[in-house]
């Protein structure tokens, strides 16, 4: 934890205090923001208070009183919970802009953790409560440069990985041999392997037809499809390189088998291509003049491409999402449909531009690929970016 660091934000933003708290490990946020490591079993309410100006306090209970031993700052020990009330009161003093993980109106539910019940006691003390948001992605999901390096060596890979999976296809159509959805899927997770990658065991999505209609389709040995001719079919690959400090990259690409696809899949892969290129380009605008851009703005530009195309109603989640040491970072996301992220794009954040269509029982497509805001504030794409439909002939 940067102790100073964080109080200077905290001024930066004229917010009086951020009040850390947890109970049976409720917020993992808090112990990777505070340096805290694996937090075993939490029993017992813990709080932990940085003001602006000043010394942290510590609040515990005697049976886990060691609890945040490791961190700095006066430590109090509570026992009943009238004197947890009146200590908490004690140690927050007068009335206060605290942040605490907590969006309002749950517009970002990666941060919505504190209970209400919390809230209640809090605002009883006579304090205002704002949301850890962008405090949480200035410490959570800003990505250094060694991460920012460890990405782009993943990116690579799964670019070349991805290649070498349409080369699987196009080997067994050309020589007449059978390949499943669940077989490829398979292939690309040993090539995880042996590149040194790791996708936490959330596998790829291989999906032929109308598979990928359900974004989240999983190929099984029972559920699979062969690769013939005339499949439309859709690859999604992520994955980080498998060390404490990697950072994932995530990217879906679409093909066809055969020599023309259908007229109507031709047609929603260029939609979805140009609400990509109009979201990248967007976000490149914003920043050459100097402009704040925050997530659901991108998502908004993103989404009316595919809206003026007559599709609207099939792009059904969101434009992006965070990407970091979890392949759904806490960052950013760019979205303003399932939730409305009103937090900036900052230099060191990494994202995902995937707009889709999707039409239950036929066919669909998504375009991925993924965007950092380099830490001298340039937009750069770090995946390669489809602009045809792979074709297998």
């Amino acid at each position: 934890m940067d102790l100073n660091k964080i109080q200077e934000v905290l001024r930066e933003k004229g917010i009086d205090g951020w009040l850390f708290y947890d109970f049976h490990n409720r917020d993992l946020l808090a112990y990777r923001i505070l340096g805290l490591g694996d937090p075993g079993f939490t029993s017992r309410r813990w709080f932990y208070f940085i003001p602006s100006e000043g010394e942290p306090v510590k609040l515990v209970h005697p049976v886990e009183e060691t609890k945040l031993d490791s961190l700095p700052g006066i430590k109090r020990v509570y026992l009943a919970w009238k004197e947890l009330h009146s200590t908490l009161k004690e140690i927050l003093g007068s009335p206060k802009k605290i942040a605490m993980q907590y969006s309002p109106m749950q517009n970002i539910p990666y941060i919505s953790i504190v209970d209400g019940g919390l809230i209640e006691l809090i605002k009883s003390f006579g304090h205002e409560i704002v949301s850890s948001a962008d405090l949480v992605q200035i410490f959570e999901a800003v990505i250094d440069e060694e991460g920012y390096k460890l990405h782009l060596e993943a990116a690579k890979h799964l670019d070349e990985i991805k290649n070498l999976a349409f080369g699987k296809i196009k080997e067994a159509i050309k020589e007449n041999k059978k390949l499943s959805e669940y077989e490829l899927q398979q292939f690309i997770a040993r090539q995880f392997e042996e590149r040194g990658l790791t996708c936490d065991n959330n596998y790829p999505i291989v999906g032929i037809n109308e598979h990928p209609a359900d974004p989240h389709f999983e190929p099984t040995p029972e559920n699979s499809y062969y690769f013939e001719k005339g499949n439309t079919f859709l690859i999604d690959l992520w994955a980080r390189k498998n060390v404490p400090e990697g950072i994932y990259a995530d990217i879906t690409w679409c093909g066809y088998i055969g020599d023309k696809p259908p007229e109507k899949y031709f047609e929603i892969f260029n939609v979805v291509k140009e609400a990509r290129i109009t979201a990248v380009n967007f976000i490149k605008e914003k920043f050459s003049r100097g402009e704040t851009c925050y997530g659901w703005e991108v998502d908004e530009a993103c989404r009316n491409v595919v809206k003026k195309a007559g599709y609207g109603n099939y792009f059904v989640h969101r434009t992006g999402h965070s990407i970091g040491h979890e392949v759904h970072g806490n960052g950013v996301n760019i979205d303003n449909l399932e939730t409305k992220d009103e937090r900036e794009l900052i230099p060191g954040v990494c994202f995902s531009i995937e707009p889709g269509i999707y039409f239950k029982g036929e066919m669909a497509v998504r375009s991925e690929i993924n965007v950092f805001i380099t830490h001298d504030g340039k937009v750069e794409v770090t995946t390669e970016e489809q602009m045809e439909l792979i074709l297998i002939k």
